[in-house]
């Protein structure tokens, strides 16, 4: 059994499938495991508390002891970047090596089934100014404090939408940040149209009001219904405009505020990276907020016979979520192999908390889905393709309503995998 992916599902599914009996290799392109929400600093850092900046902690310092004690064979600065299924039924992966992908020889895996655990990529939405030296991805801030204790600027306006905008915001300000504002697209109402989920993932309520109370005790205002719509600086971040914005995304006329910053923490969501599985087949669902996630069974199997996944990849819960999934995952591999169907009866129990918590994701993801008037925030100058610079009126001149999809739609698909990794379709199009 191969595991693409050491975060949380991978880390999850490669322990419970090894303790089971099977023989498990786990490659990941990093270094270290953790995946991004268990990011953690390198030991050179020194770090004495690195466990301060996570909620979870201690299920990962399990994950990982369950890791050493194991027999995986775990395949570390492993880039996996094509899988083919052969004729035997059985799979090969095919990875370059080193951590940027350029030392010795690329490597071929094979093994008789595969579990994705590839996690997510953020999603970016466009505006003018959002190339200036100073805008990072919310999920990008964070992943610097955590993995190199260093912070995007001394004055950080976080911006965007979704719940991890409430962690990014609460851990800068913690680490030593001055935060001026939080900007939220989407607001928070819409959650309560589902109370009965609510009642359900009591733990999700204590972890927002945990951020809240931060935020509070560190002065952070909380802008609703509101968007960053221009960022403003010559050589850097200096300032921004967040305006309000209607149901809709679309900047309420008069409503702009500019407030100085050195940085932008922004993201609008995440989006399932599921690359490796749609290149053979793998069919897919939309997700609540437009995005695109596995399609998966009970036993969390995609459609094409033998590749399961886990996490991220069948949409964005987070990581309770997929240390489930990923345990489900691994017992459904071991029962399939190993013939043993008590162990696939044992997973009754990760199915129920499953199911408990991805009704969750799905109301988180329709709460905060991008609105179709943010395309309202471009001016013709607005590069809508950092690689080939391409402004939106060029785009318009195409097609005259912009859209994510007819941004993308009329453009070239570059086939080096580092443009790949780097120029996605701007997300949220079901594309």
């Amino acid at each position: 059994m191969l595991v693409v992916g050491a975060g949380a599902a991978g880390l999850a599914g490669a322990v419970t499938a090894a303790a089971l009996g099977l023989s498990v290799a786990l490659a990941d392109s990093s270094e270290q495991t953790g995946g991004q929400f268990y990011r953690h600093p390198a030991p050179g850092l020194g770090a004495r508390r690195p466990e301060a900046l996570h909620h979870g902690w201690s299920a990962f310092a399990d994950l990982r002891h369950r890791l050493a004690a194991s027999t995986v064979d775990h395949l570390a600065s492993h880039h996996v970047w094509s899988l083919v299924r052969e004729d035997d039924g059985t799979w090969s992966a095919h990875a370059l090596t080193g951590p940027d992908g350029t030392e010795d020889a690329p490597v071929r895996i094979r093994a008789r089934t595969l579990l994705l655990a590839t996690g997510a990529y953020e999603r970016q939405l466009p505006f003018p100014g959002w190339t200036l030296p100073g805008v990072v991805g919310a999920g990008g801030a964070q992943a610097m404090l955590k993995s190199g204790l260093v912070l995007p600027g001394r004055r950080v306006v976080v911006a965007g939408s979704g719940p991890l905008l409430l962690a990014v915001a609460s851990s800068l300000a913690t680490a030593g940040a001055r935060v001026p504002a939080l900007v939220e697209a989407a607001g928070y109402l819409r959650y309560g149209r589902a109370p009965r989920v609510l009642a359900a993932n009591p733990r999700k309520a204590v972890e927002a009001l945990a951020h809240t109370a931060a935020l509070v005790r560190r002065r952070v205002p909380v802008r609703l219904r509101s968007a960053v719509t221009e960022v403003h600086g010559t050589d850097r971040v200096e300032a921004v405009t967040v305006a309000r914005v209607d149901r809709e995304w679309r900047p309420v006329p008069g409503t702009g505020r500019r407030i100085a910053c050195d940085a932008l923490a922004v993201g609008h969501g995440l989006v399932p990276q599921i690359d490796l599985a749609v290149t053979v087949g793998c069919a897919t669902r939309v997700r609540p907020d437009g995005t695109l996630g596995l399609a998966l069974d009970d036993h969390q199997e995609s459609s094409v016979p033998g590749l399961w996944a886990a996490g991220e990849t069948g949409g964005v819960g987070g990581a309770e979520l997929a240390l489930t999934e990923g345990e489900l995952a691994g017992r459904a591999i071991a029962a399939r192999l190993l013939g043993d169907r008590a162990e696939a009866g044992a997973g009754a129990g990760p199915r129920r908390r499953r199911d408990r918590m991805r009704a969750f994701a799905d109301v988180m993801a329709a709460a905060h889905a991008p609105g179709p008037g943010w395309p309202d925030w471009l001016t013709d100058d607005t590069d809508v393709c950092r690689c080939e610079e391409v402004p939106a009126g060029r785009t318009r001149v195409a097609q005259p309503t912009v859209t994510a999809r007819s941004i993308w739609g009329t453009r070239p698909c570059p086939t080096a995998r580092a443009s790949q990794a780097i120029r996605r379709p701007v997300p949220g199009t079901g594309r």
